[in-house]
């Protein structure tokens, strides 16, 4: 089989040359990418019959991508959104295919025309500042984990930051002299500077200091390692949140009720972006410290707040309206009223 019609070649340098040379994409995103055609090699031999040596270009076309989307549904209960994720990375290497060999230009736009699908917009999942407070207080600060986990935690909510830049964190990135920020790395490998709160910068310095982090041999060093030294994975991350917010609900304090089950590492970057909305922040300066592209993402939070203050009012409202009916109510011409008015 010629390489211009050899799935297995294209895809090679899809994922390894065009995405992260020319596109710049971020190591969770070719992750992503990696994935999604994982599973599509895994559809296609079950379904198809067809192992990943013998798949050529030809294959991917409308009925074969829109039975493999469908299958991630029906078959690996994903949702949605996961769903819209795999079409936008066939999307993106059909693209690239086309852009590489135009022979396959008509062929393709097939696969590029099928559509994504609407999902519900649900309400973020955040607590309140005095919530956050609690979870922050959890951590035990005589063992030296605990420091570190205070530190990572109080991070992530302090700069709005995923958890993908927070992992990603080394030394380097972190300033502690005024003005105090740190560098995050966020989609598309894009950077933006997030100054830090004065109590932030306090724990980090500590932080840093005790671990001989803030040493320049040590600027390339992971801020946040595992016990083998080794930067935490989101995995690691999320389970650290996760073990903290179980004591916090369990710690018997002022707001533990309060605690919700169900909040990721995501939940803490819409707690800061209520916590700086609540302060009456511009969405400007929100869309810039969360790295948002466009401030219509951000407006999100806005909508969520407005309803928040609508229902607030609702509950406090007093009806003042009289029981019994004005008089020109009563009477059935108006006019005959306003005419006999204060003679």
């Amino acid at each position: 089989m010629k390489n211009n019609q050899h799935f297995g070649y294209h895809l090679t340098n899809f994922l390894s040359k065009y995405l992260p040379s020319e596109e710049g994409k971020s190591i969770h995103t070719i992750r992503s990418y990696r994935d999604t055609f994982k599973l599509f090699l895994v559809f296609m031999r079950g379904t198809r019959r067809l192992e990943a040596h013998k798949i050529k270009l030809t294959d991917i076309d409308r009925e074969n991508v829109v039975s493999f989307l469908e299958w991630t549904e029906t078959e690996r209960n994903c949702n949605v959104a996961t769903r819209n994720i795999r079409l936008a990375a066939i999307r993106s290497f059909v693209k690239y295919v086309q852009y590489e060999n135009p022979d396959y230009l008509s062929e393709f736009s097939n696969v590029l025309k099928i559509g994504t699908k609407e999902t519900l917009q649900q309400t973020p999942c955040y607590m309140p500042a005095e919530e956050i407070k609690l979870l922050l207080s959890m951590p035990d600060q005589t063992a030296k984990r605990g420091r570190r986990d205070l530190a990572m935690l109080a991070l992530m909510f302090d700069t709005g930051a995923r958890v993908s830049e927070i992992i990603g964190l080394t030394p380097g990135m972190v300033r502690l002299d005024a003005p105090c920020t740190v560098k995050l790395i966020g989609k598309g490998n894009k950077a933006r500077i997030v100054p830090l709160a004065d109590s932030q910068v306090e724990v980090l310095k500590h932080y840093m200091k005790e671990n001989r982090l803030n040493e320049p041999y040590a600027n390339k060093y992971p801020l946040f390692p595992n016990d083998k030294g080794n930067a935490l994975t989101r995995q690691g991350a999320a389970y650290i949140l996760k073990k903290y917010l179980k004591f916090a609900m369990e710690s018997g304090l002022p707001g533990n009720e309060n605690i919700p089950e169900e909040f990721s590492c995501h939940s803490m970057r819409h707690s800061k972006a209520m916590s700086m909305l609540s302060g009456d922040t511009d969405l400007i300066y929100i869309r810039d410290v969360l790295g948002h592209v466009s401030v219509k993402t951000t407006e999100r939070y806005a909508r969520i707040d407005s309803q928040k203050k609508r229902a607030a009012l609702e509950a406090a409202y007093a009806d003042t309206t009289p029981d019994a009916e004005p008089v020109w109510q009563q009477d059935g011409e108006l006019m005959e009223w306003l005419t006999g008015f204060a003679k």
